[in-house]
């Protein structure tokens, strides 16, 4: 168990983003999904998160999400956020806890995940749209791929529902001052687009620890926030050097 003085610190943080969130909603009678990241953090930590009432969670890392759902209460509500690789989707898709994959991003990982999913347990989905370009960041950049994808899922893949579409603002646009992050407006508007074609309402999984009241304003229904709860992240050489 964590020690009191460590969960009195993660109980203030949470508490500071959770009426973040809600006076950012401007009265909506749901506010936005708040998915704690808990890479490379402690169970400790996330059991007292837990014991707060709190229930999505939100891993990068296969294995490390295994070992967690493992180890921790199994009506945690996990969300896998890292980069999906397709030979992966067959280790995730039996967990009975995953509530989320929000990193798909071609039609055989839609399949895949389908296919190895229990009969009885929808998984749900975010089709990740790379919104900045960027060449070193993985997900579809055209409507026309995205709306390919979400066609697949709901027309091929039964045991996966399509909740929406999530992306990760670039450094620049995430952290740079002003009234709107562009690569959230880009997201926002190809989500009109493509329920247009799909005939279907999507969500928005957007805005991470420096930018999620941005996100926010611009309409996100899901935010990942890790770093503003635990404390800044450790990086694996730290982490090595420790052990």
């Amino acid at each position: 168990m964590a020690t009191a003085e460590r969960r009195a610190e993660l109980k203030a943080n949470y508490e500071a983003v959770k009426q973040e969130i809600t006076a950012l909603s401007n009265g909506n009678l749901q506010n936005p999904r708040l998915v704690v990241v808990s890479k490379y953090k402690p169970v400790e930590d996330i059991q007292a998160l837990y014991d707060l009432g709190h229930r999505h969670f939100g891993e990068n890392y296969v294995q490390e999400l295994v070992s967690k759902v493992e180890a921790l209460p199994k009506d945690i509500q996990w969300h896998f956020i890292g980069a999906l690789q397709t030979n992966k989707c067959k280790v995730l898709a039996p967990l009975e806890s995953l509530w989320a994959v929000e990193t798909v991003d071609s039609e055989p990982k839609c399949t895949k995940l389908n296919n190895g999913r229990p009969d009885g347990q929808k998984l749900n989905v975010f089709i990740q749209v790379n919104t900045s370009g960027e060449e070193q960041k993985s997900g579809l950049r055209s409507v026309e791929d995205i709306v390919k994808v979400a066609k697949h899922i709901t027309s091929n893949c039964p045991k996966i529902n399509l909740l929406g579409l999530m992306t990760i603002g670039s450094f620049e646009n995430s952290t740079a001052d002003g009234e709107e992050n562009k690569d959230f407006t880009v997201l926002t508007q190809l989500k009109q687009r493509v329920e247009s074609q799909i005939d279907q309402k999507l969500e928005l999984s957007m805005g991470m620890s420096n930018d999620y009241k941005q996100a926010i304003r611009q309409g996100s229904s899901n935010v990942r926030v890790g770093s503003a709860i635990f404390g800044a992240r450790k990086t694996k050489e730290e982490m090595k050097a420790n052990n």
